[in-house]
């Protein structure tokens, strides 16, 4: 039913919020891409049968679709489909009715299946103060390296630091940064390759304006072997760096850090994104502007960040 269209533009929207709320919470980007697909396929399903709002949706019509792709056959093997396959998309069910409630509808059926219990992936904040830690412990091993090499390895460190935490790009977006990408005149970094090939603005503060040129003017040379190459982060071997290999240098400096409590965090550079979100609206930011500055196509996923700071208040 993949190549069939949405007739019903809420389920076409709720697939394309479902994605972007994906995202948000870091998941991989083959998850990413995915899942929405799945969730389309039940949306089909329910407009087959005469389901054309969610909030007719109920416990029945997850079953019955189980029991739908159950007889499906494998197209490109034969026979039935595998326990992976249907277990997969019983998990993207899940994902919705936990999607659904994020977003406030209300009586949202249960889902009873058991093939696969619900997964639930939590969003790691890092405090204001472990920031300050996770720059302090680039900052120490750049100031005590004994080689050029390593001092500029460290220093490329702090200004990854200030891309995925003070500008908040993704992973993709900052190993795909380029030199003329930032314009140090009037602080701002030009993010051409952001999801779904759109571009963003993003203003870069004094401080780490300066993080940025400490590394590439006086400590990139030393990695860089072209003259002519333009990506910002450049790795050991004088090749640019992708985003797996900055993720790396991430868990590095955790697992050099003095507090022994953030090495034992499930964190990736998304959490950076994440944390300068939450800090912001903490600060008082208004939400707009934060789903601008995170290059947020719509209000709905920046929310989940409200989110958050309700739960961090309930504990508290």
């Amino acid at each position: 039913m993949k190549k069939l269209p949405l007739k019903n533009p809420s389920y076409a929207y709720l697939v394309s919020a479902f994605k972007e709320w994906l995202d948000i919470l870091g998941h991989a980007s083959s998850s990413v891409y995915t899942m929405p697909h799945i969730l389309r396929d039940f949306f089909l399903f329910l407009e087959q049968r005469g389901v054309h709002q969610i909030t007719q949706l109920e416990g029945q019509h997850y079953q019955d679709y189980f029991n739908y792709i159950s007889t499906r056959s494998n197209q490109r093997r034969g026979g039935g489909l595998s326990t992976h396959y249907l277990n997969h998309h019983i998990h993207v069910l899940y994902k919705l009715t936990e999607y659904l409630s994020h977003k406030g509808v209300k009586h949202v059926p249960a889902l009873n299946l058991r093939l696969l219990k619900p997964g639930h992936r939590s969003i790691t904040i890092l405090s204001q103060s472990e920031i300050r830690e996770l720059y302090e412990t680039a900052d120490k091993y750049q100031q005590t390296s004994k080689t050029v090499k390593y001092q500029a390895l460290f220093a490329r460190d702090i200004a990854m630091l200030a891309v995925y935490y003070s500008c908040g790009l993704r992973k993709n977006e900052g190993a795909h940064l380029e030199l003329n990408d930032i314009n140090f005149d009037t602080r701002i970094v030009h993010v051409r390759k952001g999801k779904n090939y759109k571009e963003r603005l993003v203003p870069l503060s004094k401080a780490n304006a300066a993080y940025l040129q400490d590394y590439l003017y006086d400590h990139r040379p030393a990695l860089v072997k072209s003259k002519t190459e333009s990506r910002f982060f450049i790795g050991y071997g004088g090749k640019p760096m992708s985003g797996q290999g900055l993720y790396r240098r991430f868990k590095l400096l955790l697992e050099s850090s003095a507090n022994p409590e953030l090495p034992q965090k499930e964190m990736g550079l998304h959490s950076l994104r994440h944390s300068i979100a939450t800090h912001l609206l903490e600060a008082g930011m208004e939400l707009q502007k934060i789903q601008r500055f995170l290059g947020h196509s719509s209000l709905e996923t920046t929310q989940i960040y409200t989110h958050l700071l309700r739960k961090d208040d309930r504990d508290i």
